[in-house]
């Protein structure tokens, strides 16, 4: 009889935790769900203050697609030039030509999902909205001092595409503005020449790997960021996309701008802290408003206190 009577108490046990363990994971989504209906309320909102930073972030991007395909009608095949790197890196080869944009589109896949975890997990620090438009602050000015560049001489490109007797080494004269405003989306910026100082490969990486570094929270994922940055680079000269001169300028060149930059823009709100979502400072009319609105607050709380 007592050994009945403890079997019926552990399913008994067993039954209830079995019960309370099936509801508490039924209520799991439901969280979430909530969470991320919050969020997206929430960066709406913020993206609609923000939208021209966005759109002009986004269709800067097309502007810069359109520049590296007008460069390659400019683009003269010739002899691959003199290159530290193709001397002491072995070369790839068209074959393995793929393991660079592998490697890019990890970091590129990793750093945008990353800016979304807000979305998903419980501790946040940032706004999705105004990380990006942080991010393509960076992006624009650091594209932008690549077109100036890349236009002022067009070397010989030593991608395999770009050498002599590539049919893609020189393009045809285009038969009316519209071929040329498609750029031959995505062919058109794959198999680009020309635009060669400096590499706009490693502008999207180093600018998520820095940006990362001050807003990322996990110490060992920041230095795998740089490990990757670096193996990054290698690959680029090892795949003969680019010459060591387009990656090293790179390297300086946008740690520069961003450094800049960052020290102009107004600082992230920390959401850890509960601070509000502030990107850019307010204009002279808002300050001037909240100025006013200020000073008749003061003017009613000196009333109420003298009366």
């Amino acid at each position: 009889m007592f050994m009945l009577t403890v079997w019926v108490e552990v399913v008994w046990i067993w039954l209830l935790n079995h019960l309370r363990m099936k509801l508490y994971i039924g209520r799991e989504p439901s969280k979430i769900w909530k969470r991320i209906c919050a969020e997206t309320i929430t960066e709406i909102n913020i993206l609609l203050d923000n939208r021209k930073y966005i759109l002009s972030g986004v269709i800067f991007q097309y502007i810069h697609g359109l520049a590296a395909r007008g460069v390659h009608y400019l683009h003269r095949p010739g002899p691959t030039l003199q290159d530290l790197g193709f001397f002491l890196l072995p070369e790839l080869g068209q074959d393995k030509a793929y393991i660079s944009e592998t490697v890019f589109g990890f970091i590129f896949l990793s750093f945008f999902l990353w800016t979304f975890h807000p979305f998903v997990f419980k501790v946040k620090k940032f706004y999705t909205v105004l990380i990006w438009c942080r991010v393509l602050a960076f992006l624009v000015a650091s594209q932008t001092l690549r077109i100036f560049t890349f236009y002022s001489t067009q070397l010989p490109g030593p991608n395999y595409h770009c050498r002599a007797g590539s049919k893609l080494a020189r393009l045809p004269k285009p038969d009316g503005v519209l071929e040329v405003l498609l750029i031959n989306f995505p062919q058109g910026l794959t198999y680009g020449c020309g635009d060669l100082i400096f590499s706009s490969h490693m502008i999207f990486t180093l600018v998520f790997v820095i940006t990362y570094q001050k807003y990322g929270t996990r110490r060992c994922i920041k230095q795998f960021g740089w490990l990757v940055a670096i193996i990054q680079s290698f690959l680029i000269v090892a795949s003969r996309k680019h010459y060591t001169v387009d990656v090293v300028v790179a390297w300086y060149t946008v740690s520069l701008v961003v450094f800049f930059i960052d020290k102009k823009l107004p600082e992230l709100p920390d959401r850890s802290k509960g601070s509000s979502p502030l990107l850019l400072p307010l204009s002279t009319r808002d300050k001037d408003k909240r100025s006013k609105e200020d000073a008749n607050a003061n003017q009613v709380d000196t009333a109420m206190n003298s009366s």
